[in-house]
């Protein structure tokens, strides 16, 4: 868990917690990518993304890019408290019965909050790290590219991390 005033509920399953940030981060690493969960009036809006992610002095944070107009740009101005959800290693766990089939899965999930980055520097910044955990490090950046998307992190604010294996 990070950050946030309250302690998060219990987990039902907390024998499937995965703590430490060494193993949080190494389950990070393993996602494809990151949905972000906003609230839209009374509707919900979730939207995969890939992303880049970093952790500084004990936060955990992650960046994203995207159109420089749309829904989701939208949304980061009018309420940009969001939820996350990361998950790899989906896999059918056969039981004697139907009723005692599972899915085996790593997943981490959250709450924080989206800024949209404004600074060529912030932005370059965060178009590197998305780049970085893509293996795509060595290809420059042009300051047209930085013009044309919008960059925005998300600081988080609670994080939990669970694993059926």
């Amino acid at each position: 868990m990070t950050g946030g005033a309250e302690r998060p509920e219990p987990l039902r399953r907390g024998d499937r917690e995965i703590v430490g940030d060494a193993a949080v981060e190494a389950v990070i690493r393993r996602c494809a990518c990151c949905r972000l969960g906003f609230r839209d009036g009374d509707q919900v809006y979730i939207v995969p993304l890939s992303f880049g992610y970093q952790r500084e002095g004990g936060r955990h944070t992650f960046y994203f890019h995207g159109a420089r107009q749309g829904r989701k740009l939208r949304l980061i101005r009018e309420s940009p408290r969001v939820g996350f959800e990361l998950d790899t290693g989906g896999a059918l766990i056969p039981g004697r019965d139907p009723c005692s089939v599972s899915m085996g899965y790593e997943s981490v999930i959250g709450t924080g909050v989206v800024r949209l980055l404004e600074s060529p520097e912030e932005k370059r910044r965060g178009l590197e790290e998305i780049l970085r955990r893509y293996g795509q490090a060595e290809a420059p950046l042009p300051e047209e590219a930085l013009e044309k998307v919008s960059v925005f992190r998300l600081d988080v604010e609670e994080l939990r991390c669970k694993a059926r294996r």
